[in-house]
């Protein structure tokens, strides 16, 4: 059984904090079962957007973590991501958004592995 949305996302905010980034919720998703989407911007208010992977992207061996894959290779224009954002949310009302701020852009994420 796969860990409350809820509770990854605070145990993710305690991550963050831990090691000087400031995280927020931006959009409380549902409790139980959410999908989360993170967004990084950088300071020069670019942003890199990390969406659930695929569930063939998952580890046989860990199948109830969170895998993240990056919705894009490069940084995007942060108005671009919420553009973006707003579009899940409108498929799918149920999301939860976490923002954090970091000057290396770094995110502290599982990520699908490629190639």
């Amino acid at each position: 059984m796969r860990l409350k949305s809820s509770i990854w996302v605070s145990a993710y905010l305690r991550r963050c904090q831990s090691e000087g980034v400031f995280g927020a919720v931006s959009r409380r998703g549902a409790e139980e079962a959410g999908a989360v989407f993170v967004k990084v911007v950088l300071p020069d208010r670019t942003a890199m957007l990390y969406a659930p992977a695929p569930q063939t992207a998952y580890d046989d061996d860990r199948p109830f973590e969170r895998v993240f894959a990056p919705v894009s290779a490069e940084p995007q224009p942060e108005s671009a991501v919420d553009e973006r954002l707003a579009r899940e949310i409108r498929f799918d009302p149920d999301i939860w958004i976490v923002e954090t701020e970091d000057r290396a852009g770094r995110h502290f994420l599982d990520l699908a592995k490629t190639g």
